[in-house]
């Protein structure tokens, strides 16, 4: 028995010291419903994580990606659901304007507010290693996440160079 690993992708976009936050709201079945997070979704078929992440920001904010820095995977279990792979980008060179996005309010918030909004225990992690700049060369963050319902119960971070 193979367990099929969901193949995901999640990227800050960062302008004047604040991240673009997608609060989701409006899906009825969302695991994320009410939280805070990045952009970003699940990979096509064939599509790299870069592919992907300048596809999903297109789509959920109607911004062009230019250049989205890979930073690292979270691995992200949840109960006994198949673990998922988020491949973690930022990214500061994008163009275009924001439109509203169907699954939830976006909206750019302080980096440094970041902590006092409805996210998950995992992400304060790894929002952590982004503002300390880590995944930037070639060691790249792999933190595992293993969550009971919304629950973190157990963390493990690395770093690695074989990611992408």
């Amino acid at each position: 028995f193979w367990e099929v690993i969901m193949k995901f992708t999640l990227c800050y976009l960062i302008r004047d010291g604040k991240y673009l936050m997608l609060h989701r709201t409006k899906k009825e079945v969302d695991v994320n419903k009410g939280k805070w997070i990045g952009v970003g979704g699940k990979l096509e078929e064939g599509e790299t994580p870069a592919q992907g992440i300048v596809r999903e920001i297109k789509e959920e904010t109607g911004y062009d990606a230019h250049d989205c820095i890979f930073r690292g995977v979270v691995v992200f279990k949840y109960n006994n659901n198949p673990p998922e792979d988020m491949y973690l980008f930022t990214c500061q060179d994008f163009s275009g304007s924001q439109k509203i996005c169907d699954e939830g309010d976006l909206a750019w918030v302080d980096i440094d507010k970041i902590e006092d909004l409805n996210i998950w225990d995992g992400d304060r992690i790894f929002h952590r290693l982004l503002r300390e700049g880590k995944g930037l060369g070639e060691d790249k963050i792999y933190l595992t996440l293993d969550y009971k319902d919304d629950v973190l119960m157990s963390d493990k971070l690395e770093y690695r160079k074989d990611l992408i």
